[in-house]
């Protein structure tokens, strides 16, 4: 192979995270609501029948399936599924930055409007406990509580020391995560959930919305 044929590869490609072929893919809604004329963000309480994480705050999303055109797609199906509501009644939806979990997944959020009142929502009760929202200045108010989550190293049994520098003593670089907690009346938003609506409420707060 010559150095064109290796050139002619790398241009024609569209670059994506290393490894993401083993990873799951996510993609979420960040849903804006009108309430008594005041914008509000919705979220959900995770069903207490669900085997993954029952009881728990998320926003509405899910897995990205093959029939998804694309992450939008996917968070647009999701929370039309999980809240009872059409899709057209789902607008304005833009991509915020996506996130690489230290669990194997990547998650595409995204933000939107829903352009229906509350009362009218039909939550599925397979996925969805209950639903409520808080006022976005409420989130702006205060900035989350932060915990240090720190991950160790250790490597298999039969991992080959010998033919690395240092052998058992390679100072591996061990890393820490921050967990945002936010509160809102009885409800702790904590988790993926809490570091994609610090992202999201960081950006409004940076730009006069």
């Amino acid at each position: 192979m010559n150095v064109d044929d290796i050139i002619h590869l790398i241009k024609s490609r569209t670059p994506k995270v290393l490894g993401s072929e083993n990873f799951r893919e996510y993609a979420i809604l960040v849903p804006l609501i009108e309430v008594k004329g005041e914008t509000h963000i919705l979220f959900e309480v995770r069903s207490y029948n669900m085997r993954r994480q029952p009881g728990e705050i998320c926003f509405p999303g899910g897995r990205i399936d093959k029939g998804d055109k694309d992450a939008r797609s996917a968070a647009i199906r999701e929370t039309s599924e999980e809240l009872g509501i059409t899709q057209d009644l789902i607008t304005d939806i833009y991509p915020l930055d996506y996130l690489v979990s230290p669990f194997g997944t990547i998650i595409y959020p995204f933000a939107g409007r829903l352009n229906v009142g509350k009362k009218d929502l039909k939550p599925n009760g397979d996925e969805v406990e209950e639903v409520f929202t808080s006022p976005i200045n409420v989130l702006q108010e205060k900035e989350p509580e932060l915990y240090d989550i720190k991950f160790s190293v250790q490597p298999e049994e039969n991992f080959p020391y010998k033919k690395i520098p240092g052998g058992e003593n390679y100072d591996w670089q061990a890393r820490s995560m921050k967990e945002h907690f936010y509160y809102y009346e009885d409800k702790v938003i904590w988790g993926l959930t809490a570091r994609i609506l610090h992202h999201f409420i960081k950006i409004i707060s940076n730009t006069k919305i």
